[in-house]
């Protein structure tokens, strides 16, 4: 919420937003003080959030608060003066404060005016343990037998409700002042926009209006006939031909403005869009900030030293998957302490420091959220793993032993399987790791585990920036767009007839050393009937390390971000689709639920239904037509070059301009590249510069066709590195199409 929206909000609702905001200073310093008791800076860190929130207390009058924060204030104080040394038991009652304060602080409106006894009885005992702590004396090294055994009796209050309210539709969202005021200033933008189309309607209506009356005077015109003079026709003509070209101005000017407000409306749309994302972004602070007290509490009950360490902080998260991550990060965290950390003998035993060390790390990489959890614990034991695997009868024990370290940490994330012999209050039933990893499937996110000798276990969590927003590989499937998430696709290639194998009636071809089964998008999604092409191909590679498919498609269009649209629900689970989307043309798409899809597959396969996605894929080949793609912005030059190429057995594909050529040359396969040079967007020195920087398009021949036949404009073209530069003028004694045949060949008849 913005500073201006405060004023909103009741008294009540600030002062629990000021605990909020204060206790987790509180929590934040004490850990630190815990490793460094004299630390200055955390010292008064802890003092003044204490001091702030026996202000707040004050304002709402709570007494049971000015007093508990009264007294944390006063210990700070001590401690600051020399007067107190805090050690692990002052820590823990502290710490106990701040639970019983935001008890305190969220309790319902009815016990905030008047706390219950047992809640009044907690802050009485607090006071009396907090007491006694300041009677320390700063040259002690530790705190007296008596001092200690009440303070290890102070109440431990459990968690304080929260006052979130993550389910509800219209609940509140902090806001930033400085995004809320980047917002205003788009929508004030926008707004100064849209006044354009108001003028440019009025020029279309005169431009109409001028149209009319050249109508109505050419029918003047034929219908006088002969009875007019030729100086009268000439002179009607004239008057024509002005309105004409006066109509030829507004066109050309109502042109330019559009494509200057086309650039500034989808400019302006992009920055709206950054911007309103970036309201929903928040810090991954928010949903670490109680893993640090976590770690050290569970270590403590665990009999064992253990400290969190945070990277990434300020790391921008969205709000939605902040809320998700929560509970799966929790479970790595308690199994990092309870499964991987050893105790404290056993760690001096092993030359380690005697706490332990578990890290979470977030940060962006390739337009994705990376969530690091690892621990420099003990790891996990391999054999004891291959052991527990046969002994549950996951699989034989010679296939064990076959088994690579990541095969073998992948049964981690099995229901119900566990490598504790007891069960306890944090770990040994089984149920964990498999919810984790649901969890992150649901957030179309990816979970791998990894191990280093004498480090621990290292859990890597690759998921969205956004719910909101999914970046997706387009491709046509049966005339139709479908989109995959990126997040589920392994690899896209495109295969060679030749080079699909087939085993009892199972077509699949290699990869990495793998054998990948073929599947017709068109079958899983039934969009129609697949007519294997001519030419390669064109498959995406989805799954994961146990299940994967190559899923044949008629075409790749592209990478696009696309915004979800959800179903209505009154259509329920549609079958291998999650969610839909609009297109920048506002064409719709659906996005594919890969996983779904791989379950559709399975079934095919188990029932023996699966479709040939190449008749006789054994057979040779079919002879492949060699494929052209002719950029150039002029209709007349793009239709007289590909009919000389068709005619001549070559199939020829046509981009409008650089930019669409540039998208075409990257998606699909050529063998050739035509293209003039002047051209809106880009031109066709960039274009060709671009193609033979590409790694994968260097080796594409290249040809410049142009109407430019000065020696520097060749020069130029050939530094670029086309291969031939022709003039159009050469079109009349087919020197393009010798050209042609003198780069890539005659096409086959």
């Amino acid at each position: 919420m913005s500073t201006g929206d405060l004023s909103a909000l009741s008294m009540l609702e600030l002062f629990r937003i000021e605990v909020e905001s204060q206790t987790r200073a509180l929590i934040s310093g004490l850990l630190a003080l815990e490793q460094s008791p004299a630390a200055a800076e955390h010292l008064e860190a802890c003092m003044r959030a204490a001091h702030s929130l026996k202000g707040a207390t004050r304002i709402v009058d709570l007494s049971a608060g000015v007093a508990l924060t009264h007294a944390m204030e006063d210990c700070f104080v001590a401690a600051q003066e020399g007067r107190l040394r805090l050690h692990q038991a002052h820590i823990d009652v502290l710490l106990a404060g701040v639970d019983l304060l935001n008890r305190l602080a969220n309790a319902p409106q009815a016990d905030f005016d008047r706390p219950p006894e047992g809640d009044q009885l907690q802050v009485d005992t607090f006071l009396k343990a907090l007491a006694l702590a300041m009677q320390t004396t700063a040259a002690s090294d530790s705190a007296p037998d008596d001092t200690l055994r009440v303070l290890h009796e102070a109440p431990a209050p459990g968690p304080a409700p929260t006052a979130t309210q993550h389910d509800t539709p219209d609940r509140v969202l902090r806001v930033t002042a400085e995004n809320l005021n980047h917002l205003l200033g788009l929508a004030a933008e926008s707004l100064v926009a849209s006044r354009w189309h108001k003028p440019f309607a009025d020029s279309l209506l005169r431009l109409k209006r001028l149209q009319h009356a050249c109508a109505q005077s050419l029918a003047a015109l034929r219908d006088a006939g002969a009875s007019q003079s030729d100086e009268q026709r000439w002179a009607a003509l004239d008057e024509i031909r002005r309105r004409v070209l006066e109509c030829e101005q507004l066109v050309a000017q109502g042109l330019a403005s559009l494509d200057v407000f086309d650039r500034r409306s989808t400019d302006l749309s992009r920055r709206l869009y950054d911007e309103a994302v970036a309201c929903r972004m928040r810090p991954f602070a928010d949903a670490a900030q109680v893993f640090p007290r976590m770690v050290r509490d569970l270590g403590q009950a665990l009999g064992k030293q253990a400290r969190l360490e945070i990277v990434g902080a300020r790391t921008q998260v969205d709000r939605d998957v902040l809320q998700q991550l929560e509970a799966p990060l929790g479970h790595l965290l308690r199994n990092a302490v309870d499964h991987g950390l050893e105790s404290t003998e056993q760690r001096l035993a092993a030359g380690k420091p005697p706490t332990g060390v578990v890290q979470l790390e977030a940060r962006h990489s390739g337009g994705a959220l990376l969530i690091t959890v690892s621990d420099d614990g003990r790891g996990i034991d391999l054999d004891a793993l291959r052991v527990a695997v046969v002994d549950r009868k996951l699989t034989t024990a010679e296939m064990a032993l076959e088994l690579s370290e990541a095969e073998l940490l992948e049964f981690l994330f099995l229901p119900g399987f566990t490598l504790k012999d007891s069960v306890t209050e944090t770990s040994g039933r089984g149920v964990g790791l498999d919810v984790v990893q649901n969890m992150v499937k649901q957030v179309r996110g990816t979970i791998r585990v990894s191990m280093s000798a004498g480090k621990g276990l290292c859990f890597n969590l690759l998921l969205p920036l956004t719910l909101s927003v999914v970046r997706t590989l387009l491709v046509d499937i049966g005339g139709e767009p479908y989109a995959f998430p990126l997040a589920h696709v392994f690899r896209t290639l495109r295969l060679a007839p030749a080079q699909v194998e087939v085993l009892e009636g199972w077509q699949h071809f290699g990869l990495d050393g793998r054998r990948i089964g073929l599947v017709a998008a068109h079958q899983i999604l039934e969009a129609g009937t697949f007519n294997p092409p001519e030419g390669d191909l064109a498959i995406v590679v989805v799954g994961d390390h146990h299940t994967t498919y190559g899923l044949v498609v008629d075409r790749f269009i592209g990478e696009r971000e696309l915004v979800l649209q959800p179903l209505d629900p009154r259509l329920g689970k549609i079958k291998d689709i999650s969610a839909g989307a609009l297109m920048d043309d506002g064409s719709p798409v659906l996005i594919i639920d890969v996983e779904d899809a791989l379950r559709s597959v399975q079934k095919l396969v188990a029932a023996g239904n699966l479709s040939k996605v190449q008749q006789g894929a054994v057979a040779a080949e079919k002879a492949k037509r060699k494929r052209v793609l002719v950029v150039d912005d002029s209709l007349i030059v793009r239709e007289l070059e590909r009919k000389l190429l068709a005619q001549h057995g070559y199939e020829v594909e046509v981009a409008v301009d650089g930019m669409d050529g540039w998208n075409a040359v990257r998606t699909g396969h050529f063998d050739l590249l035509v293209t003039d040079i002047d051209m809106p967007r880009m031109d066709g020195i960039e274009l060709v510069t671009l193609v033979k920087r590409d790694p994968h398009l260097k080796s594409l021949p290249v040809m410049i066709v142009s109407y430019k036949d000065r020696a520097e404009d060749r020069q130029r073209g050939l530094e670029a590195g086309a291969d031939y530069y022709l003039t159009k003028g050469s079109f009349h004694d087919e020197t393009l199409l010798q050209a042609t045949v003198d780069l890539i060949g005659e096409a086959p008849q």
